[in-house]
């Protein structure tokens, strides 16, 4: 690319923080410009339902870079801008009645929480998690007391409620399914997350849902579908995350359940990408698509995006990655189950002392593995997981070492 030349990127998250940061350092020197709704330079938001939330972290902690940071780059970092359309034939990014043209563009417009229009609607104290406001809003309000109900017991829901917990309120989880987490880890995993959260007094109301929510003074009647009532000062929703694709569909880029994009994160227009929790990119290890809304996926993508727009023709193949960390647990999980799921799941350790390893197969391949409480695992459970078909006799052994079934 030549100086003329101008990337935009759209969307100011963690993905663009790190797309903006490789495509400089591949030595594009031309017109960079970062549009970003919220008045914030990009950050990262595991710390608002972790460190930062909890009061462990400083708000400093949540910016990958300095502000700045952009300015020594060279970067148009234009905030509190919504982007109303892309002009992709005319190579135009609209916000309002400005117009900027590009060469090439990424986008990084992320996820937003699915909302709850009872909830919305009811009048009641109610609240989502994705913005530094939206954390310090919650962090005010969790105070020794305070009655929180949180509709939700995905990764959101159960970190807010340790968080709560720690804060000393009454907390109560809300959720349809009979475990939390259980689309994700399955009744075997799922079970230790659900002892772990009431051995710490969160009353798990599992197997039902919400059926209204009413406004009480300044407080919230929440009527459960099993004939039960709580009584809020605070309700969470944390019923899951939606990709922002409207800008990208409405300019006629290929969409399903994100994005569409290849393995370089190339969408059906060759001139844009996209990256992070918006993107449904091709793996070439897993050979499927799938969308990933986790930290450690938005910055090696955003790495690899940014190193495409100054010219390269990298793949993104790094299996997927989160963590968490709920009172005194802690767990990396790397790889994928699938929509087709598992038929085995290999527990090796202490489950009730919760420190052990857990890896998800199919037909004798691993799909996914985890650690609990078990720091020097990872490197083998990743190892284990890319490498796809170990021998299962010997890691359902526990006398075999993980790190002999990573070769």
């Amino acid at each position: 690319m030549s100086a003329r030349e101008t990337v935009a990127v759209v969307g100011a998250g963690l993905a663009a923080a790190h797309a903006v940061e490789a495509l400089r350092a591949s030595g594009y020197d031309g017109h960079l410009v970062l549009y970003g709704a919220e008045p914030h330079h990009p950050y990262e938001r595991p710390p608002l339902s972790k460190g930062y939330l909890l009061g462990n972290d400083e708000r400093d902690a949540a910016f990958p870079h300095p502000a700045a940071w952009y300015d020594e780059r060279d970067v148009d970092l234009r905030l509190t801008t919504t982007v109303t359309a892309l002009d992709l034939d005319r190579h135009e990014v609209l916000t309002g009645d400005h117009r900027q043209r590009f060469d090439r563009l990424l986008l990084c417009t992320g996820a937003m929480p699915r909302r709850l229009a009872m909830a919305d609607r009811s009048g009641a104290p109610v609240a989502y998690l994705r913005t530094l406001e939206d954390c310090e809003r919650l962090r005010d309000a969790l105070r020794p007391g305070t009655r929180l109900v949180i509709v939700g017991a995905g990764w959101i829901g159960l970190e807010v409620a340790a968080a709560a917990r720690a804060a000393d309120c009454t907390v109560t989880v809300v959720e349809t399914l009979d475990l939390p987490l259980l689309r994700v880890l399955g009744p075997e995993v799922a079970q230790v997350f659900a002892a772990l959260h009431r051995a710490h007094g969160v009353d798990l109301r599992l197997a039902t849902g919400v059926g209204g929510i009413v406004r009480d003074g300044e407080l919230a009647d929440v009527h459960l579908t099993d004939g039960s009532t709580l009584l809020a000062d605070l309700v969470l929703v944390a019923v899951g995350a939606a990709p922002g694709t409207a800008l990208a569909e409405a300019a006629g880029l290929d969409v399903d359940d994100g994005v569409v994009v290849d393995a370089r994160l190339r969408t059906s227009n060759p001139d844009v990408l996209a990256a992070g929790d918006v993107a449904r990119a091709f793996h070439p290890l897993l050979g499927r698509h799938l969308r990933v809304e986790h930290w450690d996926n938005a910055i090696g993508q955003g790495a690899v995006a940014g190193r495409n727009l100054g010219g390269a023709d990298d793949e993104y193949d790094r299996l997927p990655y989160f963590f968490t960390d709920q009172y005194d647990l802690g767990m990396e999980y790397v790889g994928a189950v699938g929509p087709e799921g598992y038929d085995e799941v290999v527990l090796r350790g202490d489950v009730p002392g919760r420190v052990f390893t857990a890896f998800w197969l199919r037909e004798g391949r691993v799909l996914a593995g985890m650690h609990v409480n078990d720091w020097d695992a990872i490197d083998p459970v990743r190892a284990i997981v890319a490498r796809g078909a170990p021998d299962v006799a010997r890691l359902r052994d526990e006398s075999v070492p993980l790190t002999d079934l990573t070769g």
